[in-house]
């Protein structure tokens, strides 16, 4: 990467950084030269020899993240909201508890969040965010009524957050990827992935690097003119 996407000096946060896309940020985030402390609803397998430092919280509670955030040995300058959950039923069947969990990790989750960094960050006139939304938060998708109401939510959030914090010096910004190649889509039957493949003008599907990569560009001084966007970042499943 390009000296503009040096990140440092910097401690950032990754939320739900274990696995699959987070894990892959959290690693592009490190690699570009940032302090990295994840966020996880769990403990790692074979924490010993994970290579970040793990705070378990639940996003969901407002008053664990403000917790954590404070616990942190210094304030962090770069935050990605990245931890997110599934409850996929079709509308008329989803419950009250899919659909609220939901919403509390994948929207009310990235606000705590925000809250809880944002103080900090306006002192030192300088913070970068980035939250992970879906092109499915834009177009709709069959039976994640829940899933796609947070992640438009999430958008909007980005939006102002943006406006209310730009004057602070921080930006804020949202990745929406499409399908992405991490585990969980691998496990998939192939007719899921071939339907999103038919989607892509590339035709490739995105892997989880790829989102790493935007999500750093935005974190960094390459991007610092960039606030309250959405990079799409889905191998042109969505124009």
């Amino acid at each position: 990467m390009g000296e503009g996407y040096n990140l440092e000096g910097h401690l950032a946060v990754v939320t739900g950084g274990l696995q699959g896309i987070g894990r892959a940020i959290a690693d592009g985030v490190a690699a570009a030269g940032a302090t990295v402390h994840v966020f996880d609803v769990r403990a790692p397998e074979a924490a010993e020899r994970f290579p970040y430092p793990v705070y378990l919280v639940d996003v969901a509670d407002a008053g664990a993240v403000r917790e954590v955030v404070d616990a942190l040995p210094r304030p962090p300058a770069l935050l990605v909201n990245n931890a997110g959950i599934t409850r996929d039923r079709s509308l008329a069947k989803m419950s009250d508890s899919e659909w609220n969990d939901v919403i509390s990790v994948n929207l009310t989750g990235s606000f705590h969040m925000i809250r809880a960094v944002a103080p900090a960050m306006i002192a030192a006139n300088f913070g970068r965010i980035v939250n992970i939304t879906s092109i499915n938060g834009i177009r709709g998708k069959f039976g994640q009524a829940n899933y796609t109401a947070a992640k438009a939510g999430l958008i909007g959030l980005t939006k102002t957050s943006a406006r209310e914090l730009g004057p602070k010096g921080i930006s804020v910004n949202a990745v929406a990827p499409g399908m992405v190649l991490t585990e969980m889509a691998l496990a998939l039957p192939d007719e899921f992935r071939d339907r999103a493949l038919q989607e892509t003008v590339l035709k490739r599907l995105v892997e989880p690097a790829d989102v790493a990569n935007a999500v750093v560009f935005l974190l960094s001084d390459a991007a610092r003119m960039i606030t309250g966007q959405v990079l799409q970042v889905d191998s042109g499943q969505l124009i």
